[in-house]
């Protein structure tokens, strides 16, 4: 056991070299077409509402909560559950945690992969799927954790250099674009007149301000990580083809 969790560590703490152009480039599309695409959507949103209720019960834990336990269901939705003071700053912190956390997730990623930590990374993540699974509280959610944890165990511990740069990305990318497109799907509904129980309006009445304020306040979170994130990842590769591109042109 110690054998195999140094082999861990040092791969983790290793960095890799940059990927090829191409890898970067499908990496990228492919987690667009995950997020946009809304049959995709549907299945990869069950992994940004994971990292969301994650964000809760952390964010929980540091403010002195006691957490109780994660819920996730089939329509995508989730709850964390907690005790403590049902107002003030650790409650109004751990609910903000939900919709910003998978961006400030995807945005630490991004800022490993774009050094080459790569398995590291990956290994993180397999860290914060066992966290989860600690906290689960429902069969559903066990299920969906257990072969999640699975998946990206295997393919952390089998996958080649490639692959671990290709999921790394992806993965990195997926959090960065779903955190934005779930806020976006928040707006939406509330103006539909739904959704008025949401993390949104539960700030807005811990706050005594508008929810719509705490709507916009995830709109430029998520999408300064978005940003971000996506410099580091895929900037230096667009520069680099920009570069050649340019190198091709007449003088």
């Amino acid at each position: 056991m110690i054998d195999v969790l140094r082999d861990i560590w040092e791969a983790a703490t290793t960095a890799s070299p940059a990927p090829e152009t191409t890898l970067v480039l499908a990496a990228a599309v492919t987690a667009l077409l995950l997020v946009v695409w809304r049959p995709a959507w549907g299945v990869v949103r069950h992994g940004v509402t994971t990292v969301h209720e994650a964000c809760h019960l952390l964010v929980a834990a540091l403010t002195g909560r006691r957490i109780m336990g994660i819920r996730l269901h089939s329509d995508t939705s989730g709850l964390a559950l907690s005790k403590g003071r049902p107002r003030g700053p650790g409650m109004v912190l751990m609910t903000a945690a939900g919709y910003s956390g998978p961006a400030v997730v995807g945005l630490a990623a991004a800022f490993g992969v774009g050094r080459g930590y790569d398995v590291g990374v990956l290994w993180a993540l397999v860290v914060l799927a066992i966290f989860v699974l600690l906290m689960i509280r429902n069969w559903y959610g066990l299920w969906t954790i257990l072969v999640t944890l699975a998946l990206l165990g295997a393919l952390t511990w089998w996958g080649t250099p490639e692959v671990h740069a290709f999921a790394a990305h992806a993965v990195a990318l997926v959090l960065l674009l779903g955190a934005v497109r779930a806020v976006v799907e928040l707006g939406l509904s509330r103006r539909g007149g739904r959704a008025r129980s949401s993390d949104a309006d539960a700030l807005g009445k811990l706050t005594r301000t508008p929810g719509g304020l705490w709507v916009a306040v995830f709109v430029l979170v998520t999408g300064a990580c978005l940003a971000l994130g996506a410099w580091w990842l895929v900037g230096p590769t667009l520069s680099g083809v920009a570069d050649a591109a340019a190198a091709l042109l007449p003088r």
